[in-house]
């Protein structure tokens, strides 16, 4: 394997200024006004004016980003800002706000623990600017069913469920080490990850790289994987967190053998095109994911076009 920095250069070259998913800021976002504690727009005038007119956004190279800024030109939203910063300062000013029954409105996508741990609903839709549901995919570099056939059978064999996903983000989340969550889940599942095992050969502590971006449920994901390759086929597992840029290129290039971080087909869609050709797509690994604007059903609104008003 190559040195990350020849990731970083790679990734350059391809031009990171594809809007794309990945999170991985820990710049908080910007603080405007806080709305008082209340839920009905009667008692405190519209929901724009509750929130300041802003919707609490992640970093702004992810694709969810992307989606909102077109959503807001879309629906008219012109006095609307979409606040930058990354999942960990979304999810922190979220917990306050629902802690304290105050309006917010945020950039969502399932699975995430938020929607396990708070009750929460997307807005709807009506001009299918989030698109539909996604799948998240495993991708491989090319040569390595030849190189590391173990290797590539786990991976090829990895699937679970958003509520198996969910689990291990809210474990995190509620302060667990993914390194530590990841094993609990697969030491308390063994009749799933036998499934991704069966027949497969162990080795002796060879080492195979992996990359993520910092979204929740790919922190979660890929810890998973990496714990079932340690504890059932004796693998040296590396993780690389990065952006979605440099993920794509490292497997491309052949720097990581490969990632289960891949949204498509709508959010990794630029990249997928760009570089499908010299990866190896395996299929996907979790169905049924969502993204769109998200908030607390004791908000009354249902529908991105209530925030007009």
């Amino acid at each position: 394997m190559k040195k990350a920095t020849a990731i970083k250069g790679l990734a350059a070259a391809l031009g990171l200024s594809m809007l794309m998913a990945g999170c991985g800021s820990n710049d908080a976002p910007q603080e405007g006004n806080q709305p008082a504690a209340g839920n009905t727009e009667t008692a405190q005038g519209s929901v724009g004016s509750q929130v300041d007119h802003k919707i609490i956004g992640i970093d702004p190279g992810a694709g969810l980003m992307k989606a909102t800024d077109k959503a807001i030109k879309e629906y008219g939203l012109d006095d609307w800002e979409l606040v930058e910063g990354s999942s960990a300062a979304m999810t922190a000013a979220l917990t306050e706000a629902y802690k304290n029954k105050q309006p917010i409105i945020v950039t969502g996508w399932t699975p995430h623990w938020m929607f396990s741990k708070f009750e929460m609903k997307y807005l709807e839709d009506p001009k299918g600017i989030f698109g539909q549901d996604e799948q998240i995919h495993t991708i491989v570099r090319q040569g390595l069913k030849e190189e590391d056939p173990s290797a590539y059978a786990l991976l090829d064999k990895f699937e679970w469920k958003s509520a198996d996903m969910e689990k291990v983000m809210l474990e995190i989340a509620d302060g667990k080490a993914p390194e530590q969550a990841a094993a609990d889940w697969v030491k308390s599942n063994e009749a799933v990850v036998s499934k991704w095992v069966d027949g497969i050969q162990p080795v002796e502590g060879k080492k195979l790289t992996l990359a993520y971006v910092a979204w929740d449920s790919e922190i979660a994901s890929t810890h998973v994987v990496k714990a079932a390759l340690e504890q059932k086929l004796n693998y040296q597992v590396e993780l690389s967190q990065v952006e979605a840029g440099p993920m794509w290129v490292g497997v491309s290039s052949g720097d990581v053998d490969g990632m289960v971080a891949a949204w498509l087909p709508t959010t990794h869609e630029d990249y997928s095109k760009k570089l499908g050709s010299t990866v190896e797509d395996l299929g996907p690994n979790l169905s049924g994911t969502k993204l769109g604007l998200a908030v607390p059903t004791y908000m009354n609104i249902n529908s991105i076009e209530e925030l007009k008003k």
